[in-house]
């Protein structure tokens, strides 16, 4: 099973990932849902750190979203939406599969460079989305990347027009990417 860690996806999209890094960046804490053992979905606030090519999740030791990334690694992951409704930077959401870090000398390694207090659950991110919302103009604009099918954007506007996508660059003359859906 292949890996999509985040140097994955900022070397297929380096800007659409520092957009996404600089966005959560502006705040420490962030909304991660996690599945209970029921099924339903479970909200938490935790700080997300983006080094060495992962995205990690950090948690304090025994916390329920641990052991409900333990138990079912599904996870979205939602920016702190910020002071107010504005948002110019627009809001971004990840998925994915959280894997729990469990070597000794790693956690150990990665707690003196974050100052982490011992003990902690440490899950870095399997991506399997990456959204940003924003406005530009009139139009909402949708940017999703993907493994498996790169980066899309969808504008919508403020009447009854169905989205339209941009095309994305392999897909102009010449190019040889991922048809549009629908194509």
């Amino acid at each position: 099973m292949t890996h999509t860690s985040w140097a994955v996806f900022e070397k297929a999209e380096p800007d659409f990932a520092a957009t996404v890094q600089a966005r959560f960046a502006q705040y420490p804490h962030h909304v991660l849902a996690t599945l209970r053992k029921d099924g339903s979905p479970r909200v938490a606030g935790l700080n997300v750190d983006i080094r060495g090519g992962e995205l990690w999740l950090g948690m304090m030791a025994g916390s329920m979203k641990a052991k409900d990334l333990q138990r079912d690694p599904r996870f979205a992951l939602h920016t702190n939406p910020g002071e107010d409704e504005t948002m110019p930077d627009g809001d971004v959401r990840i998925s994915g599969r959280a894997v729990e870090l469990v070597d000794p000398p790693e956690l150990h390694r990665y707690a003196e460079e974050t100052e982490t207090p011992h003990p902690f659950h440490l899950f870095y991110a399997d991506l399997t989305e990456v959204v940003h919302i924003g406005i530009e103009g009139d139009d909402l604009v949708v940017r999703s990347w993907a493994p498996d099918h790169g980066l899309r954007t969808q504008r919508r506007g403020n009447d009854d027009e169905p989205p339209r996508e941009d095309p994305a660059p392999e897909d102009e003359p010449g190019g040889g990417g991922v048809p549009a859906a629908g194509e």
